[in-house]
């Protein structure tokens, strides 16, 4: 049962519900991309030139791609301003969990008139899968960073996020889940889920910790001592120069296994930076 004002529970073209992505994508391709196609926001469509409430912009060119493969319970939705453009301007992907919870693997958002910045390839070009494993490309982190970007973006975005995520609650919640569960890759966008009502699967405890060693006398306040650019003093009072400096490994181990979770219609109203600095962007 939907538990949003105004929403229902989702139907396919027989009547009958549907309760998973995994349920979606055993449809014909028309109707999946009908149903998902209400995850993409107004403003993308306006950003793409998108003609009516088609995928195609109007010279005809499919700039919108669902991959929703039957016998999976997953869909990726990828745009791009042309169809030859290597700049995928919407990423999303979903998926089912054995808990019968919605998964936000996946949301990047770039602006594709937006400058480019390697930070996701090293510096031989090779792809560094968010720059694990030691491979980063310095010199472009560096740029993107005085740039204002946030640790592994390659283009400033297009402030989206604000209006897909109502979309994705509906959504999830059209399918009679109650929860939405995601992993965020830096502590940037742990921060930006708190401001979208998420709470702490696991996690809090770090985020919590990171506040207090961030302030005077804290062990990371004091790892901010000018030795490169990432670990400038001053970084500590702004989410992005907190993410860049645990980004550059400040912290006694690396960031990883924080996962989040919010309720549908429930804002936990959680903030583990309390005293932040809003930075010009």
């Amino acid at each position: 049962m939907a538990l949003l004002p105004n929403n229902s529970q989702l139907l396919d073209a027989a009547g009958r519900p549907l309760s998973s992505i995994m349920a979606i994508n055993r449809l014909d391709v028309t109707e999946k991309e009908r149903i998902y196609s209400c995850l993409l926001p107004q403003r993308l469509r306006d950003v793409l030139g998108l003609v009516d409430n088609s995928f195609c912009n109007s010279a005809g060119e499919r700039l919108i791609k669902i991959i929703a493969p039957e016998g999976l319970p997953l869909v990726r939705i990828e745009a791009r301003s042309r169809p030859d453009s290597d700049v995928i301007v919407f990423f999303l992907e979903l998926s089912d969990t054995q808990f019968h919870q919605m998964e936000l693997s996946f949301c990047i958002i770039r602006d594709p008139n937006a400058a480019r910045y390697a930070v996701d390839v090293d510096e031989n070009g090779e792809n560094n899968w968010f720059a694990s494993h030691g491979r980063r490309n310095v010199p472009e982190e560096l740029r993107a960073m005085r740039a204002g970007l946030f640790p592994n973006q390659t283009h400033h975005g297009l402030q989206l996020f604000v209006t897909f995520f109502p979309l994705l609650e509906r959504f999830t919640d059209a399918l009679g889940l109650q929860m939405i569960v995601a992993e965020p890759l830096t502590y940037d966008n742990a921060i930006r889920y708190e401001k979208y009502g998420f709470d702490y699967l696991r996690g809090k405890r770090l985020m919590m910790e990171i506040d207090r060693e961030f302030q005077p006398g804290g062990k990371l306040f004091t790892r901010l001592d000018g030795s490169n650019p990432f670990r400038m003093p001053g970084l500590e009072r702004t989410v992005i120069g907190r993410s860049w400096a645990i980004h550059d490994g400040i912290m006694d181990e690396p960031w990883d296994e924080v996962q989040i979770y919010r309720m549908i219609d429930v804002h936990a109203g959680l903030n583990t930076f309390p005293g932040r600095e809003e930075e010009k962007r």
